[in-house]
């Protein structure tokens, strides 16, 4: 899962800006398989499937016609009611829905698109007709996935039937439907993009739970990678950057003759509530542990020494490659000092009902 993360994070990020936009990273999930069958797609997975089972269940080299506009025969502008009374009649109105059809279709096929892809739906003989004319279709496709897909093939949504052309198509190398086991849930993958930043994580569990548990853990993960990527600098953890910063501020202390010494200490101190809360939760005496490890980085001068929560033998944060980026460790420490510093500003707590007196 960590290379997982990684890897889409560095594939859609700009290094230029040193940023990255999460718009380009979709995560998808579907109950079955294993959490290790996860994968990453360098493309879009749509949870749909092609509008007929007839159609070909994979399309190479795709020029795709990207719709939002509805697959049906105008509809008149005003109110306008049609007495159908005789069988001819409705005939000559099925004739005509047809023809329309045809020609919306040849219009498609003109601009050199071979799959449309299309936000609305469309009726049962368009999907025949669809077919009876080599132009596999996918309906219902919703409107942040149709943006995803417009992003990653290069093409242009079209919101108008007269307004499509071949220069608004968009471009695959592989779109292929895909199915899982035994279950009749089908999905879509759109492969070799042209823009080949935008990429999907394809989450497997047992169940929704597992689901949803991996796609906070894998958000968690990307959010990481990105603070890498803003700002390379890394401390070491463990609580070893804490223990670290406990000692220099209270170094800082002891330097200063007035009263905000008590104040500075008591910050120290703080700080090293975060080792001691690793060394509770890790089965160990947390006093203890801590004052051992204070000691040890006083005497080493090694400030990668923190807790062992792993038990591997060794207090080397370093060898165990206990990591975190230090523009995190900045943000926890400085909104836990605004905090308090908010706090601090409250002179007085009225409780409900107590009088102004």
């Amino acid at each position: 899962m960590a290379e997982i993360a990684v890897d889409a994070v560095l594939t859609v990020a700009d290094m230029q800006r040193r940023d990255v936009d999460f718009e380009l990273i979709k995560v998808e999930g579907k109950v079955g398989g294993r959490l290790e069958d996860t994968k990453l797609i360098k493309g879009v997975i749509v949870d749909k499937d092609f509008s007929h089972p007839q159609m070909p269940k994979e399309v190479k080299d795709a020029k795709i016609a990207i719709l939002t506009c509805p697959f049906e025969p105008p509809k008149p502008k005003t109110k306008h009611k049609l007495d159908v009374t005789s069988v001819e009649d409705y005939k000559a109105l099925q004739k005509y829905e047809k023809e329309k059809f045809e020609e919306m279709i040849q219009q498609i096929k003109e601009t050199g698109a071979n799959l449309a892809i299309c936000q609305w739906g469309f009726d049962d003989e368009a999907n025949h007709l669809l077919l009876q004319n080599d132009l596999p279709a996918v309906r219902w496709v919703g409107g942040p996935e149709i943006e995803l897909i417009a992003i990653a093939t290069g093409g242009r949504i079209v919101p108008r039937f007269s307004e499509l052309t071949a220069e608004k198509l968009g471009f695959a190398g592989l779109v292929k439907e895909i199915a899982f086991g035994t279950t009749k849930d089908k999905m879509l993958v759109i492969e070799q993009c042209k823009n080949s930043r935008a990429v999907t994580i394809f989450i497997r569990g047992g169940n929704k739970m597992i689901i949803e548990e991996a796609k906070r853990s894998l958000h968690d993960a990307l959010c990481v990678i990105r603070n890498l990527i803003r700002d390379n600098r890394v401390v070491y953890g463990g609580g070893a950057a804490e223990i670290s910063c406990a000692l220099a501020v209270s170094e800082a202390a002891d330097k200063c003759p007035t009263l905000e010494q008590y104040a500075m200490r008591a910050f120290a101190d703080a700080l090293e509530v975060i080792p001691m809360a690793l060394s509770e939760n890790s089965g160990m005496n947390p006093i203890q542990t801590m004052t051992e490890v204070r000691a040890r980085q006083v005497k080493e001068m090694n400030p990668a020494l923190g807790i062992d929560c792993l038990h591997k033998g060794t207090n080397d944060m370093k060898q165990q490659h206990v990591i975190e980026t230090l523009i995190g460790k900045k943000q926890q420490i400085s909104l836990a000092t605004q905090m308090v510093r908010m706090i601090l500003k409250i002179d007085d707590i009225r409780k409900p009902g107590e009088s102004e007196e």
